[in-house]
């Protein structure tokens, strides 16, 4: 059998790339230029290849997934699949992999300077022996991590004497901002190659997104931010912005086993397959939460506000949206939206998700991380809180699995998040050890929390439905009902009521009968919450209050049905 070569691109550092900089411009033209290295960029690096050689490519495109062409005569490659944040290609020989190799990280050099992509070749593959699954992971779990490991880092000379240094990056200036930019809202600074291109990009971003979401806003009327300033806030009582990055459950493990068994080309079509359903899943939970933003928007005698806000407007009078997707596209999302929208948003997207289908039958689930800072907080200190109540969201699906005694397959979406009205001091641990830990081993939040219920489980209280439904009660949305306290119109209340459920049981209890409560808000699933407020060392109500000024339902939207 001939010999083939596997080839993957990856990409290493997209952190530090996106979120190094604290202007939200640059933040969209990092993500964007991060997409087209793996997909738009790789596929034309492909078309000049096939250019160059005088032969055929072959880039799977809607119909085209269970075609198979490497092996042909004149197909020099051929594109398994693009998606996840690597690329998986297949060439005829391995000059060719080398050589589109050059292509594309000419193009990455050139156009999007900073980042960084790693590739790692497998010369050794024989399309149809039925290795290609073992192959491709071996490759990316070996090979292209200790080529991530090893790679030397670029050291960039910082300028000499008389050079000045961009205000983002702190390398060499070239030029300023001032083209880029709207020099009515924003100021011009210095930038480099780096920040140049991402501002460069910014236009090309904004229009694909515009592209992406057609059908679910009126583009003549409604535009995407590119500023933080234009998300919606209300000056002098909210400026606040939440940050949300949601991932998909187990699909690492998912891709792994995808195929297994199956011969070579059953094989990469199969990927095929569950890389353009998971990536269609992904924009189609997007678009439901475009939509629910856009429907929630009171065009009557007040145009163009959302609840308590107003939204504000460009110079060309469009209205922006309070919300700006930064990296979508398969399971993986980054937004950004007004403050007190970023839990609801975040719970709509986990919603959304779980109704999509994949191409291996399996149920689509996810986690998702919310941080809520002031609007000019450093953008990458923020998001490195994001990425740690990510990780708090992902265990708490692992101590679920064990306390329902579930297999390894059992997954859940589940959020979790933090307000950060005053900065950020310390790690996540740190701040929740600091802040939310109460008297002996008692824990005064109820977060992280799961988006539904386990239908098989009577006992579970920390969802997003019991969540939701007692800020509610707090904000005074529901009157007295079935023996519990109308809250309207009695802050100073609730805010004694904080500070009781801080001492635990027995003094929110005391606090109760010294203020004439019958009952807390309820959940329906555990009595004790309504009679003390704590239950099984945890407090259900300290979360709820402390989310009454960052929590804002919208309409269009039934949480009845999470």
């Amino acid at each position: 059998m001939r010999k083939i070569t596997v080839t993957v691109v990856d990409t290493t550092g997209i952190q530090d790339y996106v979120f190094g900089s604290n202007r939200l411009g640059e933040n969209i033209g990092a993500s964007y230029l991060v997409s087209q290295a793996t997909k738009e960029w790789a596929e034309e690096a492909l078309q000049d290849l096939a250019r160059e050689l005088n032969q055929k490519v072959h880039i799977p495109k809607g119909n085209s997934l269970q075609e198979i062409h490497i092996g042909n005569e004149g197909v020099a490659a051929e594109m398994v699949y693009a998606g996840g944040g690597n690329t998986v290609l297949l060439f005829a020989k391995f000059e060719y992999a080398k050589c589109f190799t050059k292509i594309l990280t000419k193009r990455v050099l050139q156009d999007a300077p900073g980042l960084n992509i790693v590739v790692a070749h497998n010369t050794e593959f024989e399309f149809g022996k039925g290795d290609f699954k073992k192959t491709l992971n071996q490759l990316l779990e070996k090979q292209l991590a200790k080529k991530k490991r090893e790679r030397i880092a670029s050291a960039p000379l910082l300028g000499l004497g008389v050079t000045a240094a961009c205000q983002s990056t702190q390398l060499p200036a070239v030029n300023t901002s001032e083209k880029y930019i709207d020099a009515d809202e924003e100021d011009s600074y210095l930038i480099s190659r780096e920040s140049e291109a991402k501002l460069k990009a910014v236009p090309k971003a904004n229009q694909r997104l515009i592209e992406k979401f057609a059908g679910t806003f009126e583009p003549a009327i409604y535009d995407f931010p590119r500023r933080t300033d234009n998300l919606g806030r209300s000056e002098n009582y909210s400026s606040y912005v939440a940050i949300v990055h949601a991932d998909g459950n187990g699909m690492g493990n998912r891709f792994q086993k995808c195929g297994e068994g199956k011969s070579d080309r059953d094989a990469i079509i199969e990927m095929r397959k569950l890389s353009r359903s998971v990536d269609d899943a992904g924009i189609a939970a997007l678009r439901q939460v475009v939509e629910i933003v856009h429907d929630s928007i009171d065009n009557g005698e007040v145009v163009g506000k959302i609840g308590q806000f107003a939204l504000k407007k460009s110079q060309d009078g469009k209205y922006f949206l309070p919300f700006r997707p930064l990296v979508y596209g398969g399971d993986d999302l980054i937004f950004i939206c007004e403050g007190r929208l970023g839990l609801e948003l975040a719970a709509i997207y986990l919603r959304e998700f779980e109704k999509q289908e994949a191409a291996d039958n399996k149920p689509l689930t996810a986690r998702a991380g919310i941080c809520i800072v002031k609007t000019h907080y450093p953008f990458a200190r923020a998001y490195q809180l994001v990425e740690e109540l990510y990780g708090t969201a992902k265990k708490f699906i692992r101590e679920e699995r064990e306390r329902l005694d579930e297999s390894d397959n059992y997954y859940c979406s589940t959020l979790d998040w933090h307000f950060a009205a005053s900065g950020l001091i310390g790690s996540l641990g740190e701040i929740r050890q600091r802040e939310y830990d109460v008297l002996s081993g008692n824990n005064i939040m109820m977060r992280p929390i799961r988006l539904k219920e386990n239908d098989s489980d009577d006992d579970q209280w920390r969802t997003w439905a019991n969540f939701s439904s007692v800020v509610e009660h707090f904000n005074g949305c529901f009157d007295d009902l079935e023996g519990n306290d109308s809250w309207k119109d009695r802050r100073n209340k609730i805010i004694a009521l904080r500070e009781a459920l801080r001492q635990g049981s027995d003094k929110t209890k005391q606090f109760m009968t010294a203020y004439g409560i019958k009952k807390l808000p309820p959940f329906p699933q555990v009595n004790d919450l309504q009679e003390t407020g704590w239950f099984d060392k945890r407090c259900g109500h300290f979360d709820a209050i402390e989310a009454i000024d960052f929590y804002m339902g919208l309409k269009g939207d039934n949480n009845e049905h999470l």
